[in-house]
């Protein structure tokens, strides 16, 4: 199947407001790229639909939704909201479209899944809401459209799913729903000592869970060498009928949310490397707090995906659409003026460290002793 890219307008009319990270523009940025590059062709780009509450209940207590829903039109949440739902705090707070824009997300995922039913390829930079809980929002996710769409999958009959995700936190909602289900393979790089704190190197999550925690100045060595040592060979091991990569943005350099060191260069040999190892591939979106950044990783995984050749510098209609964003209030530094005319990143190879040495040791005897 042709691949397919998902979107929807909705990203760009969407904030979470002038003091939160999710205040910059990103998925539309993405769009707006791809679109200066000339790089879709008819019919790949598809709008996402909004999931109904019904199919978000697949997962999500009603009761959330219901409240979720709710939210959406006030300006203040309820005790109940803010108490047991987690409505209206700092991560999570009320905007106009808290219930739009994530349900618009899940339907995206869940869109994927239906498309790649017999076999295929798509990218939703507006999924990747790895930290929400069936009850509660979490982490500026409010929904979890990670494993909706893994639940859409196997209402179709695709049984063997393996979750690979690369964002800088750890996908804390996604393993609480598949811990421990002999289908699901999930696999997680995250920074050590990040939000939410979960995720440690020990924590098998009830044996099929593979948890790396990275130090800080992780950079594009390190995740090589966790595509070869750790990912590849687990990915190879499971056999998946379908594989999600959760591809967050915040591993970069440049992003003001974690503290490694990695190029866009990282994230797209990971897209290119699991894409082949199942007959379905889905690729989403996820953190990534730096416009400039997110934006151009992003589009990249859709010229890997799409066959896009990535120029050396961008096309005029390219960079103006860079040139145009802001950080959306505070008072960060302007990028630096590589990121305004160009994709790709310069390599940043940095320093293996000898304890990322030592945890793939751990995660590589582990395997050993689980396996027939």
């Amino acid at each position: 199947m042709t691949p397919v890219f998902i979107g929807s307008e909705i990203y760009r009319h969407s904030s979470y407001g002038r003091a939160h990270p999710l205040r910059v523009p990103r998925v539309s940025t993405v769009m707006d790229l791809c679109r200066a590059m000339s790089w879709f062709a008819p019919g790949q780009y598809r709008t996402s639909p909004r999931a109904r509450p019904a199919a978000l209940a697949t997962w999500h207590t009603t009761d959330y939704i219901a409240a979720l829903e709710r939210a959406e039109g006030m300006s203040e949440p309820t005790p109940e909201m803010h108490d047991r739902h987690h409505l209206g705090t700092l991560s999570n707070p009320m905007f106009p479209e808290m219930f739009r824009r994530p349900a618009t997300g899940a339907g995206g995922v869940m869109l994927a899944a239906e498309l790649v039913r017999d076999g295929g390829v798509v990218h939703v930079p507006g999924g990747g809401t790895h930290h929400g809980m069936p009850d509660r929002a979490n982490g500026f996710c409010y929904l979890n459209d990670c494993v909706l769409g893994m639940l859409a999958l196997r209402r179709l009959g695709i049984r063997r799913i393996a979750y690979v995700d690369i964002d800088a936190h750890h996908c804390d909602g996604v393993q609480h729903a598949f811990a421990g289900d002999p289908e699901a393979l999930l696999i997680s790089t995250h920074e050590e000592g990040r939000w939410p704190f979960t995720g440690l190197l020990a924590d098998e999550g009830g044996g099929n869970c593979y948890n790396l925690p990275v130090p800080r100045g992780f950079g594009d060595a390190g995740m090589a060498m966790v595509l070869e040592r750790l990912i590849l060979p687990r990915l190879a091991e499971f056999a998946p009928e379908a594989v999600i990569l959760q591809c967050g943005a915040d591993g970069v350099e440049e992003d003001p949310l974690s503290r490694l060191s990695m190029s866009n260069n990282a994230h797209w040999s990971v897209v290119a490397a699991l894409r082949g190892i199942a007959p379905r591939y889905i690729v989403l979106g996820g953190g990534g707090y730096n416009p400039w950044t997110v934006g151009r990783l992003w589009s990249g995984i859709w010229a890997v995906l799409a066959g896009h050749e990535v120029p050396d510098r961008l096309p005029e209609d390219a960079s103006a659409v860079l040139a145009a964003l802001d950080w959306g209030g505070g008072a960060r530094p302007p990028p630096d003026p590589g990121l305004l005319v160009t994709l790709r990143d310069d390599p940043r190879p940095g320093i293996v460290d000898p304890a990322l040495r030592e945890r793939l040791h751990f995660l590589e005897r582990r395997c050993a002793v689980f396996l027939p």
